[in-house]
């Protein structure tokens, strides 16, 4: 059964660049059926969205993460925009705070709300990167309420049931098979089933026993196992609640690809 849902990708990294295409073609037979790529700057949504033009099974976010910006960000968004429209765009993504990397905050925030404005203006969701910046992430969404994911969710159980009352889902990928990952257990612990939904953030973060090695959707097996562990359920019932969590998520339906 084609039950994995990969909600954030990257599939335009140079990673996949020598087999690329035959990664992305071989995933139905691995298990998967959809994949979100997402934007990081004009470019990489543009390329999503050829992508996604090429593949049933792979479709779009657009947007400008924190780590792309620069004195041309704010009038970008007027591009977003536009590559919003495609058909199989789904989601403003990637977008979000990022407090690790010296950008200056005022303009990220600034970058982040227009982005904000632009999904709830297009009644489109999100999909949030929050690094080192869990405060401001959450008071921004508090003010501006999108739908959509919390992408690699790194905070505590408190921050994540705020995002659940918020209606958003949290992302969560490879890391919760990491040794250290006790706060990502705990939160899976804590939160229910009908709010996670499954990433890879591919070609990063691969799940333990492949952690090191390039990541790709089929490997989100590893990431549903571990979850069934945490929730003394089965990896099956994991696999068909998240991927119906990401079908509300991105308000689509796949059931046409050949999904169960």
């Amino acid at each position: 059964m084609n039950l994995i849902f990969d909600t954030h990708s990257h599939y335009d990294d140079k990673a996949f660049d020598a087999d690329r295409d035959s990664v992305l073609s071989g995933l139905k037979e691995k298990g998967v059926c959809a994949v979100v790529n997402q934007g990081t700057d004009l470019n990489t949504s543009e390329f999503s969205l050829k992508l996604a033009e090429k593949y049933s099974h792979v479709y779009a976010a657009v947007g400008l993460h924190p780590e792309c910006l620069d004195e041309n960000s704010l009038s970008d968004i007027e591009e977003i925009k536009k590559l919003a429209v495609h058909p199989k765009a789904l989601a403003i993504g990637e977008i979000g705070l990022d407090y690790y990397y010296d950008i200056p905050k005022e303009l990220q925030k600034q970058v982040f709300i227009k982005q904000l404005e632009l999904a709830n203006e297009l009644a489109m969701p999100v999909n949030i990167h929050d690094r080192e910046a869990h405060g401001d992430t959450l008071e921004i969404l508090k003010k501006y309420r999108p739908k959509g994911i919390l992408h690699c969710f790194s905070g505590s159980v408190e921050m994540a049931r705020e995002i659940i009352k918020l209606g958003m889902y949290i992302g969560m990928g490879g890391v919760i098979t990491f040794k250290n990952a006790r706060k990502t257990v705990e939160v899976c612990k804590e939160i229910p089933l009908e709010s996670i939904v499954l990433e890879t953030d591919c070609p990063y973060l691969a799940p333990v026993p492949l952690r090191g090695k390039r990541n790709d959707s089929s490997l989100i097996a590893y990431t549903a196992q571990r979850i069934a562990e945490i929730k003394g359920i089965t990896v099956e019932q994991v696999l068909i609640a998240t991927k119906h969590n990401a079908e509300s998520a991105y308000n689509v339906s796949v059931e046409m690809e050949g999904c169960v």
